[in-house]
């Protein structure tokens, strides 16, 4: 029963996306929709081929600021996150800013960053950290904050010191919320560095696939703008799989969850 959720899980969706093609190109070759306004899968694998080169070398910038962007979010948002656990004082005074940065729509921060940081790169990976980091950030919190409070008082009846209940409690407990704020924070890294380009809008050799997009888009190259779109697309679902296979692997062995979906 098992290996055939496992292939159920893989087939399912793979079949439904290939009769979903089929008859988006059905659809568009019947009413002769011109590729200007919508392509066909066809257009848009043959526009992949074609610029290929360019697309991939848009690829490699977009990645480069996405993964920046996210580890710089892992470690600072769990090095906030374990701070503020330490100190209530320290977590009701700057949550708070947190969340304003949070709820700050990257698209009217970016063109400020954008003109107070001389490198573009720079400014757009700091707007990606700024969309990804409150997600592992709120996680890990929560997480922190959970710990049994009956083991914590056997920790405190034992004498352990605070960094010793943070080491052997405090942290494993919260590992589970950290991973699901990983997985979050993966794909909204990947978000937050398209989103950026596109408010940046910087062309030439250092472009990314938002500025492929637009550049598309002014040329009328529909094909081009949806073979970047499926990119990016492609992007996020790697990312995510990425992100829940480490956190299964990390998890399986100990935490309920994990071994759940094992099972």
């Amino acid at each position: 029963m098992n290996s055939k959720l496992r292939t159920a899980r893989i087939v399912l969706p793979v079949v439904m996306g290939v009769l979903c093609l089929v008859a988006w190109e059905a659809i568009v070759r019947g009413l002769r929709i011109s590729p200007h306004i919508l392509p066909g899968p066809a257009d848009i694998g043959r526009a992949l081929v074609e610029d290929w080169p360019l697309l991939s070398a848009a690829l490699w910038v977009t990645l480069k600021i996405t993964a920046s962007a996210f580890v710089s979010a892992v470690l600072v948002g769990g090095a906030i996150a374990i701070l503020f656990s330490l100190s209530k004082w320290i977590e009701l005074t700057f949550f708070p800013y947190a969340v304003i940065m949070q709820v700050t729509p990257v698209v009217a921060i970016a063109p400020l960053l954008i003109i107070w940081v001389d490198n573009v790169q720079v400014a757009l990976l700091i707007c990606a950290w700024l969309v990804a980091f409150f997600p592992i950030l709120s996680n890990s919190i929560v997480g922190l904050n959970s710990a049994d409070h009956n083991l914590r008082d056997l920790f405190r009846l034992y004498g352990a010191t605070p960094g010793q209940t943070l080491r052997r409690l405090r942290i494993p407990s919260a590992m589970p919320y950290f991973l699901a704020g990983v997985r979050i924070s993966g794909g909204l890294s990947l978000i937050g560095a398209v989103v950026a380009e596109f408010v940046a809008g910087a062309g030439g050799q250092g472009s990314g696939l938002a500025y492929r997009i637009l550049e598309a888009g002014y040329q009328l190259k529909t094909p081009r703008m949806f073979a970047a779109l499926l990119m990016i697309s492609c992007t996020g679902v790697l990312i995510f799989l990425a992100t829940s296979w480490g956190s299964q692997r990390i998890l399986r062995r100990w935490h309920e969850s994990a071994m759940e979906r094992e099972s």
